[in-house]
């Protein structure tokens, strides 16, 4: 962890002084430390479906390769609305409740900057993710 001294140096904020290290990636070194097994990150234990693998090799040779908006592209937002419906029976909109993010963490975060205001608490139980 940085110093208030060497943040100044640096240019960084106090607060981005005080980060550490992910508990992942600190946990993932040492199970190859010591050949253990990894229970700190999703490994998928099973092969994608062969339909995702022609489907990604398409986007590929079509030379898809721009970044979709940022709440997502409209033809997954839509796809995860009628998933949503055919599963847990709501009816969401694609365009206004539906947002795609890069990750857990992500979501969460803005989920609570969009709803927390400074000074309130958010009681977070464990086990959780980091």
């Amino acid at each position: 962890m940085a110093s208030t001294e060497t943040a100044k140096r640096r240019r960084v904020s106090e607060k981005a002084s005080r980060f550490t290290e992910s508990v992942i990636r600190e946990m993932t070194r040492e199970a190859l430390k010591h050949g253990a097994v990894n229970l700190s990150q999703g490994f998928p234990d099973f092969p994608a479906p062969a339909n995702l693998k022609r489907a990604a090799q398409e986007a590929i040779a079509d030379d898809v390769n721009q970044y979709a908006i940022t709440w997502g592209a409209k033809d997954f937002r839509e796809a995860i609305a009628e998933k949503t419906k055919w599963y847990l029976g709501l009816d969401v909109d694609p365009e206004a409740e539906i947002t795609v993010t890069c990750g857990s963490t992500e979501g969460m975060i803005a989920a609570m900057m969009a709803t927390v205001d400074p000074g309130e608490e958010v009681v977070v139980f464990e086990p959780f993710y980091e």
